[in-house]
């Protein structure tokens, strides 16, 4: 078994190489001279030229092999970031040495690094606990008692909410969002902002394309809202005839249009005290986008073949799979209308940007779509071979999620036995369209066209899918995009606001 150590780097550790008559040899060089590691994983906040010298004054003193691990962090207390990163740091020495024996030493670095090591150390990752001074040497730290999942929400009820659920790994619980299957971080910085979003009343736009998930997404922020017992109706607003949509929506009375042979409340009064979702938005006719806007400015509709007023009580979920921007400057819809209802916007990835969410996607939707077939004659569970598996993992998925849920059922239906086999999964597939949108290379000068915005959104695209493959490692998501230290990337991410 390979002794490990893992901290982080403190000033004191820094000020060591010419400081050492005040300060000793600092807490890392103390344990690595008196215990036997073999490795030891530095984490480190620090700019890269205060940590080269140290690193060659340190290695110059132990035969353990040193490895600095950089995270920059925004700021010494903030739990969160310094959790996330001891467990990246924890997972790069596992990787390393399988059968490691974890030491933490609590002594470098800020309080809230010690703490979050005393919780790693207690729950998910076993560890001895160090500690070191001038004047007691290194010793193994005294821990009266034993964190567990019951103790951890008193514990930390002054800190990162993150950290409330890290004894089991597992992130905050958020029973609503459940069925939005995934672990990629793109998605789980979505749901974040959907749950905050979900308790406010306040309307909410989802973009994404088509079989993203935009309706699962919009029933999640109706569970998680103050009006989740109150009614939820979903409109598909590309799917009513034009000359019908102001009827669907905001009702009529008997006789106010050939037809109209009974009253009708319309979605609106239906949905009451509850949410209405608007799918497909942009294929609103003008009229009906009117309307809608007096109805979230007011809060009151006018049927069709009425005079007065209605008072309504609804919360807009709205959604489309257009760019609502350039739907706005070509005159096709409303720009008063899109940002009253953009105060909350929240864009659904394509899942070929979802890195690490196809896999859980395929098992979930089998196991959907055996269940489905469980009452049909001769039914047999079907499993997936491995060849299947990897040609649906490489896939690119131009219609998402839907597509995925329909290959695999299409799949099952080709397949003979239990097993279906990469040659039904070819079958099944549909072909990928050879033609590219022009969203970038084809967009038409003047009329708003602004190079600088057009450069921003590339570059933020870009920058936000290198973190997430790099599951928030700024030293690898900076060699994905070319860049030549994860201090340029940084930059980088400040100057185009992409959050982190």
């Amino acid at each position: 078994m390979r002794n490990v150590l893992v901290a982080w780097l403190g000033k004191t550790d820094l000020r060591a190489p010419t400081e050492c008559e005040s300060v000793g040899q600092g807490p890392i060089a103390q344990a690595l001279a008196s215990r036997d590691f073999h490795e030891a994983f530095l984490l480190s906040d620090y700019d890269d030229k205060l940590v080269q010298p140290y690193l060659k004054w340190l290695r110059g003193r132990t035969k353990t092999r040193v490895e600095v691990l950089p995270h920059e962090l925004s700021g010494p207390t903030n739990f969160g970031e310094i959790y996330e990163a001891a467990v990246r740091g924890v997972e790069h020495a596992l990787g390393k040495a399988k059968d490691a024996q974890l030491s933490f030493h609590l002594s470098p670095g800020t309080p809230a690094m010690a703490a979050v090591w005393i919780i790693l150390g207690k729950t998910r990752f076993p560890a001895e606990l160090i500690e070191s001074s001038r004047e007691h040497g290194v010793r193994t730290a005294s821990v009266p008692f034993d964190l567990s999942a019951e103790f951890l929400p008193d514990l930390l009820r002054e800190q990162d909410e993150r950290l409330k659920h890290i004894a089991t790994g597992a992130p905050p619980e958020a029973p609503e969002f459940a069925d939005i299957i995934h672990k990629s971080r793109v998605m789980s910085r979505l749901i974040e902002r959907a749950r905050r979003v979900a308790i406010r009343s306040v309307p909410v736009l989802i973009e994404g394309e088509s079989g993203t998930g935009k309706e699962l997404l919009a029933r999640a922020i109706h569970r998680a809202s103050p009006r989740r017992d109150r009614t939820f109706i979903a409109v598909n607003c590309g799917a009513i005839p034009p000359e019908l949509v102001e009827s669907e929506l905001f009702g009529h009375k008997k006789g106010s249009f050939t037809g109209a042979s009974a009253d009708r409340k319309g979605h609106f009064r239906e949905a009451d005290g509850g949410t209405l979702f608007l799918d497909e938005l942009g294929e609103l006719p003008g009229p009906a986008q009117v309307k809608l806007l007096r109805a979230i400015q007011e809060g009151e509709i006018v049927p069709l073949g009425e005079s007065k007023p209605v008072k309504v009580d609804v919360r807009i979920v709205a959604a489309t799979n257009r760019t609502l921007i350039e739907e706005i400057a070509s005159g096709r819809f409303r720009e008063d209308l899109f940002y009253r209802l953009a105060v909350a916007v929240l864009k659904l990835p394509p899942l070929r940007e979802r890195q690490g969410d196809v896999g859980l996607l395929i098992d979930h939707l089998l196991v959907q779509v055996n269940r489905e077939a469980q009452s049909e004659p001769g039914f047999r569970e079907k499993k997936l071979s491995v060849g299947a598996r990897n040609l649906l993992l490489s896939h690119p998925w131009p219609g998402n999620v839907r597509e995925l849920g329909n290959t695999l059922r299409r799949a099952a239906i080709w397949s003979d036995g239990a097993s279906i086999s990469s040659e039904d999964v070819r079958e099944a597939l549909l072909p990928v369209a050879t033609t590219i949108r022009p969203e970038v290379l084809g967009r038409p000068l003047g009329g708003g066209f602004d190079l600088r915005n057009l450069l921003k959104e590339v570059a933020r695209h870009y920058l936000e899918r290198a973190m997430d493959e790099a599951q928030g490692n700024k030293t690898k998501a900076a060699e994905l995009v070319g860049l030549p230290s994860y201090q340029t990337l940084t930059n980088w991410l400040k100057t185009y606001d992409v959050q982190t």
